[in-house]
């Protein structure tokens, strides 16, 4: 799929987790993209340890759902995107485009069971600190931020942002940045997290 497209090309293909990580550190790499499980070493620990080795090289993640503990361990790892198996070609295309950017990329229905399983985690008081601090944790937040911040919680990119308000790449990415920061959240997942647990979302 990958190589059908005109701006980037295949440069190497690896058998397992392992060679994976050889390939990503010997060859010039800008995207590895890794299943989450793999043979040998699975795709997390590739994911480490490219992100250890080869820092410049971003990673995207192929997963399925029930995988959540996972992706938590990818997030810190450092992977710039989240894919299911089963997404469409030209989503793992623009996925690529996307995380060469700098922009971090997770599947908008990876995103929505991620916080609907850390809210269901709510009930037994397990959920991560993101999440229970609800609309409190907005008050920091401009009016344009709260927009962006609300389409974030559906798993848009800095595009799809872009073109629903009607702003240029390079503010959407600066209000995401900002509201980041003021929620103290390292990642994208995480303040979607908090948009749902203060209401953001409903109806979307």
């Amino acid at each position: 799929m990958l190589g059908c497209a005109d701006d980037m090309d295949v440069v190497a293909q690896a058998r397992d987790g392992d060679e994976a990580v050889r390939l990503a550190t010997r060859i010039p790499v800008d995207v590895a993209l890794l299943d989450i499980r793999m043979p040998g070493a699975d795709g997390l620990t590739a994911a480490e340890r490219i992100a250890e080795l080869a820092p410049a090289v971003k990673v995207v993640m192929l997963t399925t759902f029930g995988e959540e503990e996972n992706i938590a361990r990818a997030l810190r790892a450092g992977a710039a995107g989240f894919l299911l198996k089963d997404s469409p070609p030209e989503e793992l295309i623009q996925a690529v485009r996307t995380v060469v950017r700098g922009e971090p990329v997770v599947s908008p229905r990876v995103t929505r069971h991620l916080i609907d399983r850390y809210l269901a985690a709510s009930a037994s008081g397990d959920e991560p600190a993101p999440a229970r601090q609800g609309v409190d944790r907005l008050s920091g937040l401009t009016a344009r931020e709260r927009d962006v911040l609300a389409l974030l919680g559906t798993g848009a990119s800095n595009a799809d942002i872009g073109a629903r308000l009607h702003l240029g790449a390079g503010t959407v990415k600066t209000h995401v940045s900002s509201l980041l920061a003021k929620l103290e959240c390292a990642n994208r997942v995480q303040a979607a997290v908090v948009a749902r647990d203060a209401g953001l979302l409903r109806g979307a």
